[in-house]
């Protein structure tokens, strides 16, 4: 699958990636000299596990059963330690439905194992980048 991000010259630092039929603007926010007309690709990136966590959650309760009502992944940033190799990540699930407290947990822990928490935790990721 390819993934095609193309500049929208109509704004300073705009982007429009093109994910199979979708589109998603993205762009800095104002003080980085964008102009927050789409989120900033750290804002992908946070989204990415929010909605792995959630997505996984509705899953694995279809799988079990279970009667899940709905989810909801709030995923806080604390940045200021990215320079120094740490970025950190707080997602809190929020689960309704009439679960029993064990099946609450075993959600979570789905949750927990989500692929894109694994993917940022536990796997090494190659990135080639080269001209066209």
């Amino acid at each position: 699958m390819s993934i095609k991000v193309i500049r929208d010259q109509s704004l300073p630092m705009r982007h429009i990636a093109h994910v199979r039929n979708h589109i998603i603007s993205v762009d800095g926010t104002v003080e980085e000299g964008g102009s927050d007309a789409g989120p900033s690709p750290h804002d992908l990136y946070d989204a990415a596990i929010s909605a792995c966590k959630a997505l996984t959650v509705v899953w694995y309760a279809k799988r079990k059963g279970y009667p899940l009502e709905n989810v909801e992944v709030t995923t806080e940033r604390d940045d200021s330690e990215e320079r120094k190799g740490v970025y950190r990540l707080s997602a809190t699930v929020h689960l309704t439905g009439d679960l029993s407290e064990t099946q609450r947990a075993e959600l979570l822990s789905a949750a927990q194992k989500c692929p894109v928490h694994k993917l940022m935790t536990a796997v090494t990721t190659e990135i080639n980048t080269v001209l066209g």
